[in-house]
């Protein structure tokens, strides 16, 4: 069944339709949540908080194609938050037992990923950890960070920019997508 026959079904409230929404994206959801969160628990919490806002708020969503954007804007806003009362300092370390990183790290060259990118400030971060660790486009991004997909790929950019002085390595240029 399509997108917007769910969404039409969990707003005269089918909680079955609601569920499959959530559960045919339900690894895009984790992974995205546990960027936010670095751990597993929190990850999960995280995404009950954000099941919690889907059911209570669904009806306030006018573009029923938009549904996954809005459901991840939630998540992301919900993680942040569960990151922010725990005082966390997000490690990707962690991130590496899950497998998203052995593609980025080179054998011969065994770079601190974490520490690189801890040179760079909040938002550059969030930027490349959501392009590069997750994959995703621009266009999802600025969405879930709420704002222009111009800021985001300048974030990238410059964020790339950053760690390629700061590592020695030469500088061309970075190809938007």
């Amino acid at each position: 069944m399509d997108v917007i026959k769910l969404v039409r079904k969990a707003k005269k409230g089918d909680k079955e339709a609601l569920l499959k929404l959530i559960m045919d994206k339900k690894s895009e959801y984790y992974k995205l949540s546990y960027v936010y969160t670095q751990n597993k628990e929190d990850a999960l919490d995280a995404m009950e908080d954000m099941i919690v806002i889907l059911y209570e708020k669904i009806n306030q969503l006018k573009n029923k194609e938009s549904f996954h954007s809005w459901s991840k804007t939630i998540l992301v806003n919900c993680a942040k938050s569960i990151h922010r009362k725990n005082h966390r300092i997000i490690f990707l370390d962690t991130v590496k037992d899950m497998g998203y990183l052995e593609k980025y790290e080179s054998k011969e060259q065994n770079i601190d990923l974490n520490e690189q990118l801890k040179q760079l400030n909040k938002d550059q971060q969030e930027a490349i950890k959501l392009k590069y660790l997750l994959d995703m486009d621009y266009k999802t991004i600025a969405t879930i960070t709420k704002v222009s997909e111009g800021t985001v790929k300048s974030r990238v950019f410059n964020g790339l920019k950053k760690l390629r002085e700061k590592l020695g390595g030469e500088y061309d240029h970075v190809r938007n997508k």
